[in-house]
C-alpha cells in the first residue's frame, strides 16, 4: 500500500482522516501531498514510499525549530526512557523546567504543565475564571479546539474566522456558551474598549497572541495591559506560535509587556508532547480551588525535552539565524513575483514568514505552487516557519524552486485559465468536512 493508498483506507478508519486539521493534505495538494512519513531529520523527510523532500512549510507544525531529529534533544528523551517515563511518583524534570521558565521570566512565579498547546490555553482559561470569578473571554487569535474557544463562533457569523482558520464550526460545543467568548482583531482598540464597554465586570480574561508575521502597532499591548490591571482582568499571551523564536523564552520579553499568564507548547520541547502555564503567583494559585488534573501530565519525557531543547537554544542563540533565514526566504518569494508579474501580498516577523497570491483564482494559484514544488522535492505552502536546519544552501535551492513555479504559473496564466495547470485537484479553503 503506497502512502496515497494508505491515506484513502484511513479515512475510512479515522474521521476527518488525520488527528490535526492542519496536517490533512487536502488543505495543500489532494492526492499528491505525502500523508505519512518514515523518516525525518533536519528538515528532511522521507514518506511511506521512500520519496525525500525538504520541508520549507510548517516544519513539524511549527514544533520543531532545532530542526527534526536533533540528537541533543533525542538522547536526552532515551536516557530518561531508560530510567522509566512514568510511575507511581513524580519526575523531579518538572521542577527543574519550573525552575527554569521562572528565571527565564522575572514577571512569572509559578508553572502547570500540560502536554499540548490547546490543553494548555483551556487551563489558562480555566484558572482565569477561578480566580476572577467571571466567565466571559476576548480572544485576539488562534488559541485551539476547546469549548470555550469555538464558543465564539456562535455569536456573528464565523467571528473565528480572521483568527487564523476560517470555518471553524462550533457544532457539539453547547450553545448555551454563546456569547461567553468575544473577538477582536490585532492593534484594534476601539474593539477591545467597546467589548469593555458592553461587558462590564464581566471579562475574566483578555487572552491573545502578543504577535505572529507582524509587530504590534505602538502602544497596543501597553494599553491592553493597562485596561487590563484596571478592570482586573488576567492578560494571557499565547506563545504557543512565538515562543522561543525570537528570543530565549517569550516574545513578550522582547515587547516589555508582562502578562499575568503566557501559555508555551510547540518549540519548547522541539517535538515532544509539552505544554507549559507560567504566571504570577496571584493568578496561578487559583489553580488550588478548580479542578485542573490529568495522569500523563506527570510523566518525564516531555519535560526532560523541554529541558534539553531549552539548553540547545540557550547554546545556539537561534533567533538569530531564525530572523535571517526567514528574511532571505520572503526576499526569494518577493523576487520570484516580481521577475515574472506573480502579485503576491507577503509578511515576515523573521522566523514566521508567509504570502498570499491575489484575485479570484489566488486558491489556485496556491494549490499549483504547493504541487510544482512538490516536483522539485520540496514541502512547500505559502508560509516558512524559520529552523536550524535551513542552512544557506538549502535557502538557495529553494529559491532556485520557487523562480521556476513562478515562472510556471506566469506561463500557465498566458496559456488561459490557470485552473488547466493544476495536476490534481484545488486544495480545501479552511475547515470542511471530509467525504
Amino acid at each position: 500500500m503506497n502512502v496515497q493508498e494508505l491515506y484513502t483506507h484511513a479515512k475510512t478508519l479515522i474521521p476527518g482522516g488525520t488527528q490535526l486539521l492542519s496536517k490533512r493534505p487536502e488543505n495543500q495538494a489532494p492526492g499528491q501531498w505525502p500523508a505519512y512519513f518514515r523518516q525525518a531529520s533536519g528538515c528532511t523527510i522521507t514518506d511511506l514510499d521512500g520519496r525525500t523532500y525538504r520541508d520549507f512549510g510548517f516544519m513539524g507544525i511549527g514544533a520543531c525549530p532545532l530542526g527534526y531529529a536533533v540528537p541533543a534533544v533525542d538522547q536526552a528523551v532515551i536516557r530518561r526512557i531508560q530510567q522509566g517515563a512514568m510511575c507511581t511518583l513524580n519526575p523531579a524534570e518538572e521542577v527543574a523546567l519550573a525552575e527554569k521558565l521562572v528565571a527565564l521570566h522575572p514577571w512569572a512565579q509559578q508553572a502547570r504543565f500540560a502536554r499540548c498547546g490547546g490543553e494548555s490555553m483551556a487551563i489558562a482559561v480555566r484558572l482565569a475564571r477561578a480566580r476572577t470569578g467571571r466567565s466571559k473571554v476576548a480572544v485576539c487569535g488562534y488559541h485551539g479546539w476547546h469549548d470555550w474557544y469555538l464558543a465564539a463562533n456562535y455569536g456573528k457569523g464565523d467571528a473565528l474566522g480572521e483568527h487564523l482558520l476560517p470555518g471553524l464550526s462550533p457544532n457539539g460545543v453547547p450553545r448555551e456558551l454563546a456569547g461567553t467568548c468575544l473577538t477582536f482583531r490585532a492593534n484594534d482598540l476601539a474593539a477591545v474598549r467597546a467589548i469593555l464597554a458592553e461587558n462590564p465586570g464581566q471579562l475574566a480574561a483578555i487572552v491573545m497572541e502578543p504577535m505572529r508575521y507582524d509587530l504590534p502597532q505602538p502602544g497596543f499591548l501597553e494599553t491592553i495591559r493597562e485596561l487590563t490591571a484596571q478592570h482586573g482582568i488576567v492578560l494571557i499571551f499565547d506563545e504557543i506560535t512565538s515562543g522561543w523564536r525570537y528570543n530565549l523564552g517569550g516574545v513578550h520579553l522582547n515587547l516589555k509587556v508582562a502578562p499575568d499568564m503566557a501559555v508555551f507548547a510547540k518549540a519548547i520541547s522541539n517535538g515532544y508532547p509539552m505544554g507549559a502555564i507560567i504566571g504570577t503567583r496571584d493568578v496561578m494559585e487559583a489553580a488550588g480551588t478548580c479542578f485542573v488534573s490529568s495522569t500523563y501530565w506527570t510523566e518525564a519525557i516531555g519535560p526532560t525535552a523541554a529541558l534539553a531543547t531549552i539548553a540547545e537554544h540557550e547554546r545556539l542563540r537561534p533567533w538569530i539565524h531564525f530572523k535571517r533565514a526567514g528574511e532571505r526566504v520572503m526576499a526569494a518569494w518577493q523576487e520570484a513575483a516580481r521577475r515574472h508579474a506573480e502579485p503576491i501580498s507577503a509578511h515576515s516577523s523573521g522566523p514566521l514568514s508567509h504570502f498570499a497570491f491575489s484575485g479570484p483564482d489566488a486558491n489556485v494559484a496556491k494549490t499549483i505552487f504547493t504541487q510544482q514544488m512538490l516536483a522539485r522535492n520540496f514541502l512547500a505552502i505559502p508560509a516558512f516557519y524559520a529552523s536550524v536546519a535551513h542552512t544557506d544552501a538549502g535557502i538557495d535551492d529553494y529559491a532556485a524552486a520557487c523562480d521556476e513555479v513562478f515562472h510556471y504559473l506566469h506561463a500557465a496564466r498566458a496559456r488561459g485559465p490557470l485552473a488547466q495547470a493544476l495536476t490534481g485537484p484545488e486544495a480545501f479553503v479552511g475547515f470542511r468536512r471530509l467525504n
